[in-house]
């Protein structure tokens, strides 16, 4: 199948998308969409992308586009992905896909109606250096913890501490712990945190505790302005394991029994393995991918969900 896919949104990750997809050969970008014209224009420009509209609704009626990719705001996810799906595309979603489990399910199972793909863009789970842990997590013996740390600075992102846009972490990087726990070690049984907030009731920084089906307890911790490690830990029996920038990993340390062992996946594009994957599942004629499911986009949303209601 012939991938032509349509950017709806000129965030910060999708030329990084764009790049991606041409990185890996398979598929070609032939339009984007901005609330405005002048802007569409500007990054079609700038990202070298035949066609640019000013409205997301002319995206979406270009005949030319059989697959949308989607990363506007938070919020914004549901109703724009929806409509894609209402208009007979493939669509990959960034995550969080929605801010609800109900307009998870919902998306997964009007794709199944429409006979379309759909994935949540979840790339840490396609990266080699994360595969690779999962590959040997046997040789940590029994494991029983772990512990993430995620900070960044917000600025970039204007919308980042707006409610109506589903700003704050949890929603952009929390997804990442929740997501990885729940694809190594099974559903969430259980999970809460504490949050600091602005006045307006969104968090800059906060700290969850969890434990998995498996009997793993994991923390998970995210700030808008302390400086973390950005690092996941995870612990057994014989040692534990380490991925820096866990949610961009191009490493892996395995520390067991005394002996240090480092496994590098150098790449310059860190989406490019989630790009060729989406090619893989719609050549299969696919309408879900195997990696990223509709249980692991459910589990994680539903954990998101959890820790607010205790907020």
């Amino acid at each position: 199948m012939e991938l032509r896919y349509g950017i709806l949104s000129t965030s910060s990750i999708a030329p990084r998308f764009v790049a991606a997809v041409r990185a890996c050969g398979k598929g070609e970008i032939v339009a984007l969409s901005s609330r405005t014209l002048e802007k569409a224009q500007e990054k079609a420009a700038a990202w070298d992308i035949p066609k640019a509209y000013g409205a997301h609704e002319e995206l979406l009626k270009d005949e030319d586009v059989n697959i949308v990719y989607i990363s506007n705001v938070n919020t914004a996810h549901y109703p724009w992905a929806k409509a894609a799906l209402e208009a007979g595309k493939h669509v990959i979603c960034e995550k969080p896909c929605t801010t609800t489990e109900a307009q998870t399910k919902e998306l997964y199972a009007l794709a199944r109606e429409k006979g379309l793909f759909f994935m949540e863009a979840q790339k840490m789970l396609f990266l080699p250096a994360v595969l690779a842990v999962k590959e040997r997590l046997a040789d940590l013996g029994q494991i029983t913890m772990a512990e993430l740390s995620h900070s960044f600075a917000a600025s970039y992102n204007g919308w980042m501490f707006d409610a109506a846009a589903g700003g704050g972490p949890l929603l952009s990087s929390g997804i990442y712990a929740v997501q990885l726990m729940a694809w190594l070690f099974g559903a969430i049984t259980d999970i809460r945190g504490m949050a600091s907030k602005l006045d307006t009731g969104v968090e800059w920084q906060y700290i969850l505790t969890g434990e998995t089906e498996s009997g793993v307890l994991f923390s998970a911790k995210n700030s808008t302005k302390a400086t973390l490690d950005n690092t996941c830990r995870i612990f057994g029996e014989k040692g534990y394991v380490e991925l820096p920038n866990y949610w961009k990993a191009r490493k892996a340390i395995f520390h067991i029994d005394g002996k240090e062992t480092v496994l590098e996946f150098p790449c310059e594009h860190e989406l490019v393995y989630e790009a060729a994957h989406i090619a893989v599942c719609l050549e299969k004629g696919l309408l879900n991918s195997p990696v990223i499911t509709e249980e692991i986009s459910v589990e994680g949303i539903r954990a998101i969900e959890k820790v607010k209601a205790n907020w």
